[in-house]
């Protein structure tokens, strides 16, 4: 006698006892009047109704057409609240619909992010790192300088955040005079013509 009715404007799977006869439909709560039963449409139907809305059907109509297509649910608390909920779900998605960052804006952010790369790496090719130390013997350094003290003054006096990975340092500098120390700045960084390589000059003097 029963059989399952398998979903609702695409909701969940429910489950619910079918009827032949109004002393059936009655037991489940369904209205019954004049020999009109009252439905939930679930999908809008020409000269019916639209979707979600109560109407009156024929019990054969429902039995035999709508509910086996699923086209309509008996008018019960429960079918009215799932079919309420799924409405103001997918009525929610359809007002607010996936926001994509327009394809010209990700390009000119990204060539504005190339600019500013371009800015720092020429401020520190044309610029001189100055360092004071206090030395041992001759010219001969106290404290090596690291390549993470040159990130920190070129921090500190140039104003540049840079990574140090972003020096090629093989060895600390140990003695005073002036170092052409080689940058490794990524290669989409355009250089200026003539430019074989962005480097940073040193000068660490006595103290």
């Amino acid at each position: 006698m029963a059989h399952a009715l398998r979903r609702c404007i695409c909701g969940p799977v429910v489950v619910c006892g079918s009827a032949t006869n109004h002393l059936l439909f009655a037991g489940h709560g369904l209205r019954y009047r004049n020999r009109k039963l009252e439905v939930i449409l679930t999908t809008t139907i020409d000269k019916l109704g639209k979707a979600g809305e109560t109407v009156k059907v024929a019990p054969g109509h429902f039995r035999n057409h709508l509910m086996p297509k699923m086209l309509a649910v008996p008018d019960i608390p429960k079918f009215a609240f799932l079919i309420r909920e799924q409405r103001k779900l997918y009525k929610r998605e359809e007002e607010e619909p996936v926001k994509e960052v327009p394809k010209e804006k990700e390009d000119t952010s990204q060539e504005s992010k190339m600019k500013e790369y371009e800015m720092a790496a020429k401020r520190l090719n044309n610029a001189q790192l100055s360092l004071r130390r206090h030395i041992k013997v001759d010219s001969e350094l106290r404290e090596p300088v690291t390549k993470k003290e040159l990130v920190a003054e070129v921090a500190r006096q140039l104003c540049v955040n840079i990574h140090p990975d972003n020096i090629h340092l093989p060895s600390p500098l140990s003695s005073l005079g002036e170092y052409e120390v080689v940058l490794r700045l990524p290669q989409e960084i355009p250089r200026p013509e003539g430019l074989l390589q962005w480097t940073l000059n040193v000068k660490v003097r006595r103290k």
